[in-house]
């Protein structure tokens, strides 16, 4: 189970996440919005212009606050109500006021955009006429066009999102992938009753101790790495992606930076495997250890959100709160402008952490009210 799911789990998720996007937006996009339009005494231009389009059908309600309510109880989708001098307004080379009752919820986003090009669309052929009127041409109203360029690169953009999700991913694949070994090597064992008989065995304890270390670093990291393949065959087998985005993922998952983000992984499982098993060690059954190593969850997953969050720097401070260095720096990594004195300063706070994790597990292991305490 710990490592199907990481494998299985990306390539699920994307392929189910993109198809259903797809599908969802190709819903909105198709369907047929039924709204009502009140002119008000003026010429039914608007009206007539959405006559024309097979998405769109006119309702014919006479009352306005009627054809609101029907928007509220989700029977109509829009009233599109023009103010009562509209034509007297645009006429005179003012502004008319249109009002758009929508109910507006994440799924009628795409409703409200459709409906929003038909009235620009509209107002596009009232302007037209107004400079006809006029004898002038459109352009000569545009005095200023600005042209934005985005100096950051896309995968500068990109690493702000992908540099916070991607370790939030894999260090909680990497704690829970070491969580549950940790739990059967040391509170299991006590339950079963052959750690006993494991220390009888002619081997230093020291060595039994670390053994055990290294199973659980072997499986926290194994996960770690499973998710990454699952992750690199979601993107380059499964999905709808756009190109430029696709190209980037691959990327970004490129061995350099997998090596990295296992490189900052290790010595955080290896201090991860030193807790979890020193809180294991002093419990006496297998579920009074899940008791105890479960709280730690959200230990590591606050740290790990928080570096998704904008406005987080990377200096000499953050880069040495465990979980929360390894998501910023890999974010700095991504976006191709990591500050090597900080990028050392994490290594050199997880192998201390690391090491001090192993120095209590030891401490913990040592004591005999703690291994054969009922």
């Amino acid at each position: 189970m710990l490592v199907v799911l990481p494998m299985l789990m990306f390539p699920v998720l994307i392929g189910l996440t993109s198809s259903f996007i797809a599908s969802h937006e190709a819903r909105a996009h198709e369907r047929t919005m039924t709204v009502a339009v009140f002119m008000q005494g003026n010429r039914p231009g608007f009206a007539d212009f959405l006559e024309g389009s097979e998405s769109v059908q006119i309702l014919p309600v006479e009352d306005l606050d009627e054809a609101r309510e029907l928007v509220r109880s989700d029977s109509l989708d829009a009233v599109i109500v023009f103010e009562e001098d509209f034509d007297r307004v645009v006429r005179d080379l003012g502004t008319g006021g249109v009002e758009l009752c929508i109910k507006l919820t994440e799924d009628s986003e795409i409703e409200r955009g459709r409906l929003l090009d038909a009235l620009s669309a509209y107002g596009d052929t009232l302007r037209e006429e107004r400079f006809r009127s006029l004898d002038l041409e459109v352009s000569v109203c545009q005095v200023l066009e600005v042209d934005t360029v985005n100096m950051a690169t896309v995968r500068e953009r990109f690493a702000d999102v992908a540099g916070g999700i991607l370790p939030y991913m894999f260090v909680i694949f990497c704690f829970m992938g070491a969580m549950y070994p940790a739990i059967d090597l040391a509170a299991g064992e006590k339950e079963r009753g052959t750690l006993e008989t494991l220390l009888t065995s002619p081997v230093n304890r020291m060595q039994i101790l670390v053994g055990k270390v290294g199973v659980v670093i072997l499986t926290g990291i194994t996960s770690a790495a499973v998710s990454f393949v699952g992750l690199y065959a979601g993107v380059r087998y499964m999905g709808s992606i756009p190109p430029e985005l696709f190209h980037l993922l691959l990327s970004i998952l490129r061995p350099g930076t997998v090596l990295f983000l296992l490189t900052l992984l290790l010595p955080l499982t290896v201090f991860f495997a030193s807790l979890l098993l020193s809180l294991s060690f002093t419990a006496r059954s297998y579920k009074e250890a899940q008791s105890k190593l479960g709280p730690l969850m959200p230990v590591i997953i606050i740290p790990a959100f928080i570096g998704m969050l904008p406005g987080i720097g990377f200096n000499a401070l953050t880069a040495v709160i465990p979980v929360l260095n390894v998501t910023l720096a890999t974010k700095q990594v991504i976006a191709g402008h990591a500050d090597p004195l900080l990028i050392g300063l994490v290594y050199a706070s997880l192998v201390l952490y690391a090491a001090l994790g192993l120095f209590i597990c030891s401490r913990v292991f040592s004591r005999e009210s703690v291994i054969f305490g009922s």
